[in-house]
């Protein structure tokens, strides 16, 4: 009896989709890409139950599970599961790997100290980016374009005063954007330039224009992905990067658990089969 209740526990599955507060613009594939996982860990066995992580039933639902593939970035649930996982529960993408990436001048600082190639001042071709640093972007405010350091200061007096100390200001790099994702632990791996398509969040891919597509190591942009992944110890990621007209890149951003919208199906069987190699590996 034992031995059967404690198999059910590891085959319940809770997914937490992403309140709208942190998926802006994005609702709708953000909650895509956790069907799609969900329904292919249906097929596998698993009983997946799937919750908002604002929802107030999800804290029990959590207590009576063994295992959570999980895109809440919500301090409160984060605190629980890191609670969880602290006692053995497998959450997918770790709580600690979630509030890094969502913690932009810790990412950064942990890229560069790992040698991640990233935007430089010797890089830059006019401009800046200031974002708040504290927590992944939740409105167009909290990303935005300088063009000289009077609107730098500008900008970031502005988010001084709804309370955001923590700011960034990095470079404005000119290139081709290229947005990638991959699932650690598996093959996948994926690049897209978003200036093809005019799918965009904010609209800043616009600052950058259309893309040139110019010739880059695409192996070496996917280890240094990896290698940033790995760092931040996300194991669901995407990113952006800019490729110069040389060939050259840096990493200008690091996400956890993107929504995959042009690469959908392939990426739901890639954090399935992740999941499962870390189930197994209990």
């Amino acid at each position: 009896m034992c031995a059967k209740t404690k198999r059910n526990v590891q085959h319940s599955v809770i997914a937490i989709r992403r309140a709208p507060c942190y998926s802006p613009n994005s609702e709708g594939k953000d909650t895509a890409i956790m069907n799609a996982v969900s329904s292919r860990l249906r097929q596998r066995g698993f009983s997946v139950s799937e919750f908002v992580e604002d929802d107030p039933s999800l804290p029990a639902a959590l207590e009576n599970s063994g295992a959570c593939i999980s895109m809440a970035r919500s301090p409160q649930a984060l605190r629980q599961l890191e609670v969880l996982e602290s006692s053995g529960m497998t959450v997918l993408n770790t709580p600690a790997s979630v509030r890094l990436c969502c913690h932009r001048s810790l990412l950064l600082a942990s890229l560069q100290k790992a040698g991640v190639p990233l935007a430089s001042a010797d890089w830059s071709d006019g401009g800046f980016w200031v974002k708040r640093g504290d927590a992944s972007a939740q409105s167009a405010a909290d990303v935005q374009f300088a063009a000289d350091s009077v609107e730098v200061e500008r900008l970031t007096a502005a988010l001084r005063q709804r309370g955001i100390s923590d700011v960034v200001v990095s470079p404005h790099i000119s290139g081709d954007l290229v947005k990638f994702y991959g699932v650690e632990g598996t093959g996948f791996f994926r690049t897209c330039y978003p200036g093809d398509d005019g799918d965009t969040k904010f609209g800043d891919e616009q600052v950058n224009g259309r893309p040139c597509h110019y010739d880059y190591d695409a192996a070496l942009l996917e280890r240094e992905a990896r290698r940033a992944a790995q760092v931040a110890g996300v194991q669901v990621f995407g990113g952006d990067a800019v490729i110069r007209k040389d060939g050259t890149f840096c990493m200008i951003d690091l996400n956890d658990w993107p929504s995959f919208s042009r690469c959908r199906e392939s990426a739901a069987e890639a954090i399935a089969a992740r999941f499962i190699q870390i189930m197994e590996q209990k």
